[in-house]
């Protein structure tokens, strides 16, 4: 089982195989992220679980578009706020549901810098800072900070 404790709220997870459920259920996760184009094991897609799925490209010439972090973000902010859990998972764990991960701090009230600072010192396989996931994560500061500060 590949996953990391970022916060007490928010892991970090390579994709997980159906053999993990009951250990993140006991993380009291109820909502899980995924970020790739590999279907979800059943038992995800069942209560007490909620999955969304964003499915994206780790790639340089795709970048992870700002509109389904910001989808992410909505969606795990509520589950926080009442206590549970979220875990994001992607192939590896590496950049995809980091930048995920990372926008959710955001979202709590991080900086950038913040958000990647913790992930690295909480992961070690997560690479906040290769180019093309930390700019999606400066991207998705810049974007976050600028709707919320319009309200």
């Amino acid at each position: 089982m590949d996953i990391s404790r970022i916060t007490d709220q928010l892991y970090i997870a390579a994709h997980p195989d159906a053999d993990a459920a009951e250990a993140i259920r006991e993380m009291n996760v109820r909502l899980l992220l995924n970020m790739i184009f590999i279907r979800p094991a059943d038992v995800y897609r069942q209560p007490p679980f909620q999955m969304l799925t964003l499915r994206t490209f780790d790639s340089i010439f795709l970048p992870i578009p700002i509109g389904k972090l910001v989808r992410g973000v909505k969606a795990a902010l509520p589950v926080m706020e009442k206590g549970e859990s979220v875990l994001v998972y992607c192939r590896e764990g590496r950049h995809r549901s980091v930048a995920m991960a990372a926008s959710v701090l955001i979202g709590q009230g991080q900086s950038a810098d913040q958000a990647m600072q913790l992930i690295a010192s909480r992961r070690a396989k997560a690479d906040p800072y290769a180019w093309h996931i930390q700019r999606r994560i400066r991207k998705f500061e810049q974007t976050w900070t600028e709707q919320h500060r319009l309200r």
